[in-house]
């Protein structure tokens, strides 16, 4: 065996060598032609065509592929295919490519073949395609050289295949602070996800550490490889809870090759698209509520503000109210620029509710007034003397703009706040419209909106009403929409969305057992999957978990199992690490700090780049950085307010942790004093627990939460290392 391997190193090490050497000569040959700053748009055409060549040879030259499959099509030859992050094509015309792109059909076969003596295939362009795969090797190259040949699978060898052995070996690396792409490790269940079609809802549930947000991403570097001539990286974007999260993700799609692709968050972009300059209220104030009320979460109903706003029920009552001031838009009267001409007002209503019927209410208004304005000029021609004229221009100006101001005015926010009566003017439609809104909210936000307070949650109406009132342009439309943490998206957010997105084309990504945000996010999936036509909509669930260890993933699937009443259970790769510990502090306060600061420093002090405390409140994380700070200067504070993650040592919220993931965890506080028994709390340590990789300390003063007293064996309940 040992004389196989060394034999498979040197061929692999052999064929390395041939693969930079070709792409090195290549990518002088194509430096070595000047570059064209010049006007003649063939020539530009062809110098993109070079520079993004250039650019692709460039990233290949360290690391050209990852994987080899060897393939025999039909009766046709055994072929060696190697796959890599960006194709690399042999210099001579014709040729078989030197390096497969990974999404391309037959690479697909790199993923979804798991081993076995049947026939395999995969789906090209001329059809299906079927053949033998007699090899599947992983190989590590870092900045050139050969680091681990592993075979997968050998037909021709009599050693049991070991497909997990590789994944685990990827997972066992420690992090960073940034996401990383998976080209070399995406699992079966999640190439499906990849190359599902294009003009499709999918809506991934994925457990904690499934990989959702990295499949989601390579999703996108798929669809543009795939529809290359029907969608444009520009025309994509991606919705993230927060600018931290955007910075944590931001390196996967360069990594691959894509650029361009948008990025915000949804409060982000709807603000921009309204045009609105009123600051967003600070969300702060809303986390505070849910999170750190004394004697736990306040109660969760469809009536509070977010759950009210975020509805189909509420985005209904907002379209019958702008379809009511459809009747009442055309002010009552004729219409006299001066006396003795008159346009009477069945024809206005004639070009309003007949001729421009298929505008939008705003642009109806503005071609029925351009039509007004150019009767008055047609009308002006009449005039008997150069007097008169003068005089109707004067009084045809002033009536014109009279006449124009007693129109409704088509304002998505003044309308919003004639919904909740905080301005003096009344909107065109009945009390009995309105009067499905509750009183508590009614209130709270008419209170906001005197204060031109708009809070994300208003965002969805307001974002409706531009779209009734003006429709939106080509340029406004995306090719396709991913949404992250969509489990704490509302509804009426998604029907929105796909107002702005063509073909229903969306990649719908979160997890049920992490929705701690319940009071504006979806509480089932079917609230988001009914928003669409069964044929345009997929549902997938990912289970399996690659972030964390055994021991850590049965862990939080018993908090799942006795405190959430999820069977939305992880399983777990095959990879063992240290057990999980539940651990009381030193006495008294000063006791607690100390024990936290032991615990970070003896987890920091081995092979972890990266250990977070997490707190059940941010109080509790400034009060603990203030503490700790001293004794552990490089100690980050994360509040929400900074865009970036930085990596190293942190502490902050519990709540504040979802997406984002570390070496080793340990979570503070983990007594009835700051968790609950309800599930509520179970889902927020499940969080928590779950953005472990390799090692995670639960620590507590007191007794814990019933969820919390798990029977696996390995868990150390007292005691220090």
């Amino acid at each position: 065996m040992e004389t196989d391997f060394q034999s498979a190193y040197q061929e692999e090490e052999s064929r390395l060598n041939a693969t930079i050497a070709e792409i090195d000569r290549q990518l002088e040959r194509l430096r070595g032609i000047p570059v064209y700053t010049g006007h003649d748009f063939t020539e530009q055409v062809l110098e993109a065509g070079r520079e993004e060549k250039r650019q692709a040879l460039g990233k290949s030259l360290q690391e050209p592929y990852f994987g080899r499959l060897d393939f025999q099509e039909g009766s046709g030859e055994r072929k060696p295919l190697y796959i890599g992050k960006i194709g690399v094509d042999q210099a001579e015309v014709g040729d078989q490519p030197m390096v497969i792109d990974w999404r391309a059909p037959v690479a697909s076969l790199f993923y979804s073949f798991t081993g076995g003596e049947e026939t395999a295939s995969y789906e090209a362009p001329e059809g299906i395609i079927e053949g033998l795969v007699y090899l599947k090797r992983n190989v590590v190259i870092r900045k050139q050289i050969l680091e681990r040949v592993a075979d997968t699978y050998n037909r021709e060898s009599d050693q049991p295949a070991v497909s997990d052995e590789f994944l685990v070996y990827r997972l066992g690396e420690n992090k960073d602070n940034r996401l990383r792409d998976i080209v070399s490790t995406i699992q079966a269940e999640q190439d499906r996800i990849i190359r599902a079609a294009r003009n499709t809802a999918l809506i991934i549930q994925g457990v904690a550490g499934s990989g959702k947000t990295t499949v989601a991403l390579h999703r996108l570097a798929f669809l543009l490889y795939q529809y290359k001539d029907q969608v444009s990286a520009d025309k994509m974007i991606i919705f993230a809870p927060n600018h931290m999260f955007l910075d944590y993700i931001s390196d996967v799609l360069p990594e691959l090759g894509v650029g361009d692709i948008q990025q915000s968050t949804f409060a982000d972009w709807a603000l921009q698209l309204l045009g609105l300059d009123l600051p967003l209220a600070d969300n702060e104030e809303t986390l505070r509520y849910w999170f750190e009320t004394p004697g736990g979460m306040p109660e969760i109903t469809d009536n509070v503000p977010g759950r009210f706003k975020g509805s189909i029920g509420f985005m209904q009552m907002i379209r019958d109210c702008l379809s009511s001031m459809e009747s009442s838009s055309v002010p009552p009267g004729d219409f006299m620029p001066w006396e003795g001409a008159t346009l009477a007002r069945e024809t206005i209503l004639h070009w309003f509710n007949e001729e421009y019927k298929p505008y939008p209410l705003a642009k109806r208004k503005e071609r029925v007034m351009a039509r007004i304005h150019r009767w008055i000029e047609m009308e002006l021609k009449k005039s008997p003397s150069a007097a008169a004229l003068k005089d109707r221009k004067k009084k045809a100006a002033q009536r014109e703009k009279s006449y124009a101001n007693k129109w409704p005015k088509y304002e998505p926010l003044l309308l919003y706040k004639q919904m909740f009566k905080a301005v003096k003017t009344a909107g065109g439609w009945s009390e009995e419209a309105l009067s499905g809104i509750p009183a508590a909210v009614l209130k709270s936000t008419q209170s906001d909106l005197k204060k031109d307070v708009i809070r994300e949650e208003d965002l969805p109406a307001l974002l409706y009403m531009h779209y009734l009132l003006n429709d939106i342009t080509g340029e406004q439309r995306f090719d396709h929409i991913v949404i992250d943490e969509a489990q704490d998206f509302s509804p009426f957010q998604v029907a929105v969305l796909d107002l702005f997105v063509r073909g229903h084309s969306f990649t719908i990504l979160g997890d049920l057992s992490q929705g701690i945000h319940a009071y504006r996010g979806v509480h089932s999936w079917e609230e988001m999957s009914s928003l669409f036509a069964p044929e345009s909509t997929a549902y997938f669930a990912l289970t399996r978990s690659y972030r964390s260890t055994m021991e850590i993933i049965e862990f939080a699937n018993g908090i799942l199992e006795n405190g959430v009443k999820s069977d939305l259970l992880a399983v777990p790769v095959f990879r063992s690490g240290n057990p999980v510990r539940i651990l009381p502090y030193h006495t008294g306060e000063a006791g607690r700090v100390r024990s936290l600061q032991e615990g970070l420093q003896q987890l920091a002090g081995g092979d972890y780049r990266t250990v977070a405390i997490l707190t059940r409140t941010l109080t509790d994380a400034a009060r603990l950085h203030e503490q700790l700070a001293p004794g552990i200067p490089d100690l980050h504070l994360i509040d929400g307010g900074k865009k970036a993650y930085e990596g190293g040592l942190s502490v902050l919220p519990v709540y504040l942790s979802k997406g984002l993931e570390f070496d080793a965890v340990i979570v503070a506080d983990a007594d009835l004093a700051h968790y609950g028994d309800q599930a509520w709390d179970a889902k927020l340590m499940y969080v928590g627990c779950t953005r472990a990789l390799h090692e995670l300390w639960i620590m507590h003063e007191d007794a814990v939460p019933q969820y919390l007293n798990n029977p696996q064996e390995d868990i150390v309940t007292s005691g220090w290392k």
